[in-house]
């Protein structure tokens, strides 16, 4: 099974998929394998159509999200090419359009935001020097005035930030490019970081902004970690996400136009950012019931 995942996310990247993508892929199909070897599958029977409607029978026995769920069968939709590539399969086993489960039309995606309130809080929070570094500084403040998504993030180049414009480019899903207008508050905390904290790290030199402790580039997780430890200090649950979602929803709410706002989040179209951010948040309806 390891070799036939290694011939698998091979393919995959020879095919030209994002090491991300290809990351995804992988995890979805070694969890179908996990599955398999649990219910004492043959080795040789790899995929049938009653294993797949057993799996996902036991995927959405797992009360996860929709969108988790159909991921995972498009996963294994191109493990089910890739087998029939290989000759190991005679047919195609799963069809998108039937097995994919499908949302009700009118269903809202209700997206969880800071309020005003959590955002004063962790301004102030950040202003601690003793508790919050520089860098993590500037993260938050990135997070908050950009919405770069977290692997956007740790992926901005020195060579990307233009302080005579003060725009920001930033290499988005599929290889999109965009420009994001930075702040001025934003643009002095890259300074003071830079010729602070990360001008006496080891790896000063990076091409990238912000490093660790051990790595030239910040991972992701690093992100997510720190985030989480605050979110014991601050009261209220945090994460990377949880900052685009309140950039984009915070511009709508101050008058910007979704066309402005959908460029600015690096959105495929404009219909993407109406499907997540058209809707109000849970705690606006809930103000507004409030109110009558």
């Amino acid at each position: 099974m390891d070799d036939l995942l290694t011939e698998f996310r091979t393919w995959l990247l020879e095919d030209g998929k994002s090491p991300r993508t290809v990351d995804s892929y992988c995890h979805d199909v070694q969890q179908y394998h996990i599955y398999l070897v649990e219910k004492a599958v043959d080795d040789q029977q790899l995929l049938s159509r009653f294993l797949f409607v057993q799996y996902k029978q036991q995927v959405q026995n797992r009360k996860l999200a929709i969108s988790t769920i159909n991921k995972a069968i498009n996963s294994l939709k191109v493990y089910n090419d890739f087998l029939q590539m290989k000759g190991l399969v005679e047919e195609n086993f799963i069809q998108l359009k039937r097995d994919q489960i499908q949302i009700a039309t009118g269903s809202e995606h209700v997206v969880t935001t800071l309020t005003e309130n959590e955002v004063e809080k962790l301004l102030f929070y950040v202003e601690d020097k003793m508790k919050v570094t520089s860098r993590n500084k500037l993260i938050l403040y990135l997070l908050l005035y950009t919405g770069v998504r977290v692997t956007e993030l740790i992926q901005i180049k020195l060579a990307d930030i233009d302080r005579l414009t003060a725009t920001l480019t930033v290499r988005g899903k599929g290889n999109r490019v965009r420009e994001i207008s930075l702040r001025q508050d934003v643009l002095v905390l890259i300074t003071e970081y830079l010729k602070g904290e990360r001008s006496e790290s080891k790896f000063a030199d990076s091409e990238y902004l912000l490093v660790s402790q051990r790595s030239e580039k910040l991972h992701r997780d690093s992100v997510r970690s720190w985030l989480a430890i605050i979110s014991e200090e601050v009261g209220f649950k945090l994460h990377p996400h949880m900052f685009r979602h309140t950039f984009c929803t915070r511009l709508l709410n101050k008058g910007v136009d979704i066309t402005t706002v959908s460029k600015l989040a690096g959105h495929a179209n404009v219909n993407m950012t109406i499907k997540y951010y058209i809707n109000i948040t849970r705690e606006q309806k809930q103000d507004a019931v409030e109110k009558l």
